[in-house]
């Protein structure tokens, strides 16, 4: 994903910013800053998926039926997408170090980090939805399940939605 600091101005510096950098060093900084992210999300979507695939080998797993079987299979492949997606950064970069592509490689691994928070977030909640229908009733784990979602879209993305919107406006 492109940001603010994308287009090249000035030669190929940014000034409008503060900053004065060039392609590359823009490059190199947004690396930095994606992977701190991918980092923090890597290792929530490792938890969550090895505790999903432990969940299979315990007594309670046979009771379940067979919609909340289901349930069970379609919330392990969103954790291994999810998982997939988040560590895709790192397999690009490393297969495409050295070739001058720093660039290029930001903006897909960019978009695989956001594939990956999407796939996070149907994860988490497909697997809430299994929580929740052991818990409570079926109607009520449908509802808990779309608030929880909607608090979550409400936090990872309607902010940069926002911003990204006003500062288009701003221009």
């Amino acid at each position: 994903m492109r940001d603010d600091h994308d287009t090249p101005r000035n030669g190929g510096h940014e000034a409008r910013s503060g900053r004065v950098e060039t392609r590359e060093e823009r490059a190199d900084r947004r690396w930095a800053e994606l992977l701190q992210e991918v980092r923090v999300t890597q290792t929530g979507v490792q938890i969550l998926f090895a505790f999903l695939l432990t969940v299979a080998f315990t007594p309670r797993f046979q009771g379940l039926g067979q919609v909340d079987r289901g349930i069970y299979v379609v919330t392990v492949l969103l954790g291994a997408a999810a998982t997939g997606a988040l560590i895709a950064p790192v397999a690009l970069h490393r297969i495409v170090t050295g070739r001058r592509l720093k660039p290029e490689t930001v903006d897909w691994a960019s978009r695989f980090t956001v594939a990956g928070l999407v796939l996070l977030l149907c994860t988490v909640a497909s697997a809430l939805l299994l929580i929740l229908r052991v818990v409570v009733a079926d109607v009520t784990a449908f509802w808990l399940v779309a608030a929880a979602v909607i608090w979550f879209v409400t936090c990872w993305f309607v902010p940069a939605v926002w911003l990204f919107h006003r500062s288009r406006r701003e221009r």
